[in-house]
């Protein structure tokens, strides 16, 4: 068996691999006839392969131990190891390589069983044609890139999803994370917001009591507007925020009048002179002013300038009339006026709960609008009995941290200390205490039942 077929054969593939920029396709031949090898390298020779040759099935092995192989050729009826065996130990050991028989008609047979052993891709019979051959390596070498790429790509699209799913992982992980910290965010948030709205109603309270400490016997009709107020709006259909403004202007309506002379809070409405009228009647619209420069009060402050309005149009300070003038100030205008009846500082006198309902209907239309009225003393009598809860009466020193107010503590001189739903801490209870010594008489709270 000659040698030199093999030798040449190695040295012209390793130049044309080293002349490659890429590796080329690598093809195999194997078959005991030198001839055989000769035609099938000079039938394939420039066509873009790397060429192999090896007589015999053992000679194939070796080289297929030291070489990368794309496509193997193999005669079938060799001595010793014939093709078919051929083709199985390299489907064994190396799958991925495309195996061509070339077998002659009287072979069929043994084919057969090379097609069954060895998986063969084609077999080709011998004498073959050029140009058939040419094509099934070239389209065998096709199919095999199709696979090796579509390998790839399951490889790259698993990786990918296996990535993807870590990705999504990791995220659910960090959005959890971070929903959890938002939702602590939120919930330090809103308490914080809660006790900015809670220290707000007690300054807009605090200033309420120092409008009805300049009112001396007036005493808690702020706090009774307000009250009043609030359940009208919300019987009226208002919002939550709009209730929220109706409260507040309760509160502060008066607020303008601050700075009036202690004779002009004294006397009645209808008894004051020109001059003095005109002094009061500007309290709606310096009440404004001073609340003005509150961003969250300039609600506020436009119900506190329209509170004496008329429906008619005959009131101060812009002469409005009808719906022109703001729902929250109509209210105000009906409980203000019906809380100040019974006071006495409207009228000549004090009137009656029964006066005052009868001066409001009598009004409708003309001071009121009718539809508050009509709502307002519909109202009226389911409140008379809600607007101070019982609660449960406490000494200072009976209080303790938590408790909540069920009544507004009022200074016996009539102006407003703590607003109810104040809830005390250790500061205030002390600050209680002291207070009830320094005057030296009984100090008594109401706290809600159930408190802390």
């Amino acid at each position: 068996m000659s040698e030199e077929p093999q030798a040449l054969t190695e040295t012209i593939a390793s130049d044309h691999q080293a002349a490659a920029p890429e590796r080329p396709p690598t093809l195999l031949f194997v078959d005991d006839e030198p001839n055989i090898l000769s035609a099938l390298r000079r039938l394939f020779h420039g066509k873009g392969y790397r060429l192999l040759l090896a007589e015999g099935g053992e000679k194939g092995l070796e080289l297929l131990e030291r070489e990368p192989v794309d496509l193997v050729v193999s005669d079938m009826r060799m001595p010793g190891m014939d093709g078919a065996r051929f083709l199985e130990q390299v489907r064994a050991r190396w799958p991925g390589i495309v195996r061509i028989l070339l077998t002659g008609y009287a072979d069929i047979s043994s084919t057969i069983a090379a097609i069954n052993r060895g998986e063969i891709y084609r077999y080709v019979a011998k004498p073959w044609d050029d140009n058939d051959i040419v094509l099934i390596v070239r389209d065998a070498l096709a199919r095999k890139r199709l696979e090796e790429e579509n390998l790839h790509l399951l490889d790259l699209t698993r990786r990918q999803n296996d990535e993807l799913r870590e990705l999504n992982a990791n995220l659910e992980a960090k959005v959890a994370e971070r929903t959890a910290t938002l939702r602590l965010a939120l919930t330090e948030l809103k308490k914080a917001n809660k006790s900015l709205k809670k220290t707000f109603l007690n300054i807009v309270h605090a200033f309420s009591g120092l409008i009805e400490m300049r009112e001396g016997s007036l005493g808690g009709h702020s706090r009774r507007v307000a009250d009043y107020a609030r359940r009208l709006a919300a019987r009226m259909g208002m919002d939550e925020a709009g209730v929220q403004e109706v409260l507040l202007a309760g509160l502060l309506h008066d607020i303008g009048k601050i700075g009036l002379p202690d004779e002009l809070l004294a006397k009645p409405f209808n008894v004051l002179s020109a001059d003095e009228r005109n002094l009061v009647m500007r309290h709606p619209v310096t009440g404004e002013l001073a609340l003005m420069a509150v961003d969250s009060l300039k609600g506020v402050a436009a119900l506190i300038r329209h509170h004496h309005e008329r429906f008619d149009g005959a009131g101060f300070p812009d002469g409005l009339k009808g719906l022109v003038i703001p729902l929250g100030a109509r209210i105000l205008a009906v409980v203000n006026d019906y809380d100040a009846l019974q006071l006495g500082t409207l009228a000549g006198r004090a009137l009656s709960v029964a006066e005052a309902r009868t001066f409001l209907l009598e009004n409708a239309g003309k001071r009121y609008d009718p539809d508050v009225v009509r709502e307002f003393l519909a109202l009226q009598p389911k409140m008379r009995h809600q607007i101070e809860p019982v609660g449960l009466p406490q000494r200072p020193s009976g209080l303790k941290p938590g408790m909540v107010l069920a009544r507004d503590l009022v200074h016996r001189d009539g102006y407003l200390l703590l607003a109810r739903g104040f809830v005390l801490d250790e500061k205030m209870i002390e600050q209680l205490a002291r207070l009830e010594s320094a005057e030296g008489h009984a100090l008594v709270l109401h706290v809600a039942a159930g408190g802390a």
